[in-house]
């Protein structure tokens, strides 16, 4: 039997983009969903997507949610935990974030979401990790294909965000299994971002895997980007709402 679960990262307060996420699974049915932070900061409706989460917890995915990580932006938010940007605008960008949050978001945040932004749990009957960034930092420095920054090999499934690259490929570690020929498969996904995608595709980014087939979907879809690009204000760099146009 077909089970999916419906994986979703980095979607940077952009709400039009989650909602043509939603739209584009309607009718879908999943079996669990995976949400590997940076929910907020970056767009400009941090406050809609956390409350959108919250009535989806309550509702349509009530029970469903197998993991809520933190993601850096919001332990930069939340904790104020600005040291590690690389920019005065980033700067700027999360303090705007911070003071727009409502007490309801923040709770939702510290309450709702695994603040260690790295989190083990079985899917399927699969150990799997969900991690933000990657062993070597779980906020800040990401899995790449060609850099894993960790040796994951005590897991069948690794989950990761913050690159907001999408990306799925098997490494095989040795091991002692002739069975196996002594090779263990470890799974790399990550679903790309929701809001705020940076592979030269502006088009709202996310992932479906299926199980027991281990088949999994990298999915993109069109949202509404310049009204998204509407809402920054004036005080706000210009390169956040620009790089929305071409995904970057």
């Amino acid at each position: 039997m077909d089970e999916k679960y419906l994986i979703l990262s980095d979607i940077h307060g952009n709400v039009s983009a989650f909602d043509s996420v939603m739209k584009d699974c309607t009718g879908e049915d999943f079996k669990g969903v995976v949400l590997l932070g940076d929910c907020i900061d970056y767009g400009m409706r941090s406050n809609t997507i956390i409350e959108k989460l919250r009535v989806l917890e309550n509702g349509a995915w009530k029970d469903k949610i197998a993991v809520n990580i933190w993601g850096n932006h919001e332990k930069l938010v939340v904790d104020k935990d600005l040291e590690r940007l690389s920019s005065d605008r980033g700067r700027v960008m999360a303090r705007y974030t911070a003071d727009q949050l409502t007490d309801e978001s923040v709770e939702y945040i510290n309450r709702g979401m695994n603040r260690n932004g790295i989190e083990v749990f079985m899917l399927g009957g699969l150990k799997a990790l969900a991690v933000h960034g990657s062993l070597t930092d779980n906020y800040w420095k990401a899995i790449m294909p060609d850099d894993l920054r960790g040796n994951y090999s005590g897991y069948d499934i690794v989950f990761s965000g913050h690159s907001h690259y999408p990306h799925c490929f098997t490494k095989f570690y040795d091991c002692d299994n002739a069975e196996m020929r002594n090779k263990k498969a470890v799974i790399f996904i990550n679903p790309g971002s929701v809001g705020q995608p940076r592979n030269h595709n502006p088009l709202a980014q996310y992932a479906v895997l299926h199980l027991p087939s281990k088949r999994v979907e990298l999915r993109a879809v069109e949202y509404d980007v310049a009204y998204e690009q509407s809402l920054f204000p004036e005080e706000i760099d210009e390169f956040y709402k620009t790089r929305l146009t071409h995904g970057v």
